[in-house]
């Protein structure tokens, strides 16, 4: 056996004790994991033999209930955590309506979430005709509290709240509606995330007095205190990696999920082998019950070159991925929020569209009420849903990535937290399945048009042989030519949809034709500023480039001085505008933002370290004529200009 994978195992043997560990500080035993005759090992190489099953990859669209306790407030995500920092939003709500987290604290809302209205096999109905061919259950948030019958947690939703084992009902309603099963875990997170109700408020009445979570009695739920170091995403402390493996094998081995979600990389990192050794358990469980194949996916924010299934958190692929992936997002808060609006239809259809043309699926969270039933609006956009996937349904499940994702003038580079993008009837992406190409317009066009550049019939080149075109949920004849410029579509009077329009193309050697993409430039937001992040630039250089670290992206590489960035923005109005930038740099640098005709010169101060980004104001430029800009960073002057890495400019709205 290869002597790295001999040494991991021996360490993962080691970590948990062979046969079962010595108890935690909460009373959680370990088990083994992978062993010596099981084919996938707690190590990157092991790992690389996983193959995304069919199933993943023809299912295209999940629903997600991020549910739990956290949603009685209805004041939004990571309220367990905020009531125990002091000035923050859910601090301020949780003192007006419950008290101070002294004397009533997280522990104290958990048995006011009753879930009386839940009705998992009716939601499961709805979800199944919205087009959902998965559904995932929370299964533990950062808080800590258990949603499934465990025997190593009291904090868990049998014992206390609901008194249903909600992961298991939501299980049965999935599988009695023909949907697979996944569920999710943020607890590898919670170790560190929760250490804050240990603490005390600062100032006030209660400046000093200690929060309920440093009480220890109440440390099986809050946690014991970590190390001063020990401040990270996840945990470096042991007895803490020893129980999540624990208490996450009791969820797997128990209600054997098709999905396993982890809300970040993978658990500890892949330096520790606890995180790998639960991704090669899940693997080995999955293949004893299939004979040897593996029928299980694991999700998590890490690239993962096919170990596993890569998750992107309210954000999307700039191109088709050779692997599987998914985005993970909600159609409001995560938990939720009375102050959230919910997001329309078309960005639901829009956003997954987008993504299976690029090879990955969506999973989407439906936010649902406290006591478990949903809001009539959102019940009415899974209606809608079901409704469109019932006319597009054979362009998007089970479909392939064609030779490219797509065309359009909106420019939507990948990455964490990237999802909002203003779509057209221009923006057209691919898919295929069988002899079948489909291309999907994200919008109807008002002229009654779609224009494919992408299916041009370029003189003397036997390509794109269209022999027929169907447009999807109409039995209207189209009339279409194809030019050098592209295939032109004439669409009916009547829409089919209000935010698609899906055609069926037939023919022979149908290959994309190149062409020079034109980019809408960049709007303001609600408010009428404008962000301009790293990854929406265009670099001007043979040696810049942007990079991505963590969720965020900079432009780095920046040494050599005559090379420069630059926006496209679209002012709809005169008006003036607050302009910052934020950076970092290891030394003392001067740059300039051009705009308008006028330079906005900054001085740089350098950070501590490249990792660590700063805001910088370079004062305010008014833009007294609306059109479009270009927005210009430079080198103040070439001969002084030491690098910085840039993650944004933004351009505030000024009165």
């Amino acid at each position: 056996m290869n002597k790295i994978v001999t040494t991991l195992t021996l360490i993962v043997f080691a970590l948990f004790g062979g046969g079962c560990a010595d108890k935690t500080a909460t009373g959680t035993k370990a088990a083994p994991t992978a062993v010596a005759q099981d084919k996938f090992q707690p190590s990157l190489d092991s790992l690389k033999q996983y193959e995304c099953p069919d199933w993943f990859r023809d299912a295209k669209f999940g629903i997600w209930a991020h549910w739990g306790p956290q949603a009685v407030p209805m004041d939004g995500d990571w309220y367990a955590r905020g009531i125990y920092e002091e000035g923050n939003k859910h601090y301020k709500y949780h003192l007006e309506h419950y008290g101070h987290p002294s004397e009533f604290g997280y522990k104290d809302i958990i048995p006011l979430w009753k879930a009386e209205k839940w009705n998992p096999d009716r939601l499961m109905q709805l979800y199944k005709k919205a087009g959902a061919k998965y559904f995932v259950s929370m299964g533990t948030h950062h808080d800590n509290f258990f949603l499934w019958n465990s025997k190593l947690h009291r904090w868990n939703a049998v014992n206390m709240g609901p008194h249903r084992d909600v992961v298991g009902d939501w299980q049965k309603a999935a599988k009695k509606n023909g949907l697979r099963f996944g569920v999710s875990e943020h607890l590898g997170a919670s170790f560190t995330w929760f250490q804050s109700s240990h603490r005390a408020d600062k100032t006030g009445p209660k400046a000093g007095v200690p929060y309920d979570g440093a009480n220890a009695k109440f440390w099986d739920l809050y946690h014991f205190p970590a190390e001063p170091d020990d401040k990270g995403w996840y945990s470096n402390n042991p007895k803490w990696h020893e129980q999540w493996f624990a208490e996450i094998k009791e969820l797997v081995d128990n209600y054997r999920p098709d999905l396993l979600y982890t809300d970040g990389g993978v658990a500890f990192g892949t330096n520790h082998v606890v995180g790998l050794s639960m991704i090669a358990h899940l693997y080995n469980s999955s293949a004893a019950r299939h004979g040897g194949k593996v029928d299980v996916v694991y999700n998590c924010k890490q690239k993962s070159d096919g170990r596993w299934v890569e998750d992107l958190e309210r954000g999307i692929m700039p191109k088709i991925e050779p692997y599987p992936w998914q985005t993970d997002t909600s159609i409001g808060d995560w938990f939720y929020n009375r102050n959230w609006k919910f997001r329309p239809l078309s960005w639901v259809v829009q956003t997954l569209v987008d993504n299976v043309s690029k090879n990955g699926n969506l999973l989407l969270n439906v936010v649902q009420r406290p006591d478990g039933s949903l809001d009539p609006e959102v019940e009415q956009m899974l209606k809608d849903m079901a409704d469109w996937t019932a006319i597009h349904g054979e362009a998007i499940f089970g479909s392939r990535p064609w030779l490219v994702y797509g065309e359009g003038p909106v420019r939507a580079k990948g990455g964490h937290f990237k999802e909002d993008f203003k779509y057209s009837s221009k923006d057209i992406r691919f898919t295929t399945q069988g002899a079948a190409l489909y291309a999907i317009a994200l919008g109807w066009p008002q002229d009654g048009c779609i224009t494919i550049r992408s299916l041009a019939k370029p003189a003397g080149q036997n390509v794109n042989n269209i022999t027929g075109i169907r447009l999807l949920g109409s039995h209207a004849k189209l009339t279409w030519k194809q030019t050098a410029d592209g295939l032109v579509v004439t669409l009916p009077a009547q829409k089919v949809s209000e935010y698609t329009v899906g055609l069926k193309i037939t023919g022979s050697d149908l290959k994309p034709v190149p062409f020079e993409q034109v980019f809408e430039p960049i709007h303001a937001d609600d408010k009428g500023s404008f962000s301009l992040r790293a990854d929406d630039a265009d670099l001007h250089g043979s040696r810049i480039k942007q990079e991505t670290k963590g969720v965020h992206t900079n432009i780095g590489f920046w040494d050599k001085s005559d090379e420069w960035v630059s926006w496209k923005v679209k002012f709809d109005a005169p008006g003036k505008f607050k302009v910052s930038a934020n950076y970092s740099a290891c030394n003392d640098s001067e740059f300039v933002v051009e705009l308008a005709g006028k330079r906005l010169a900054a001085k740089a101060a350098k950070t501590a370290t490249w990792d660590e980004f700063k805001n910088v104001n370079l004062g305010q430029i008014e833009i007294s004529q609306p059109g479009e800009q270009l927005v210009a960073v430079r080198a103040k002057d070439p001969a002084t200009w030491k690098a910085i890495n840039l993650r944004a400019v933004r351009l505030q709205a000024a009165p």
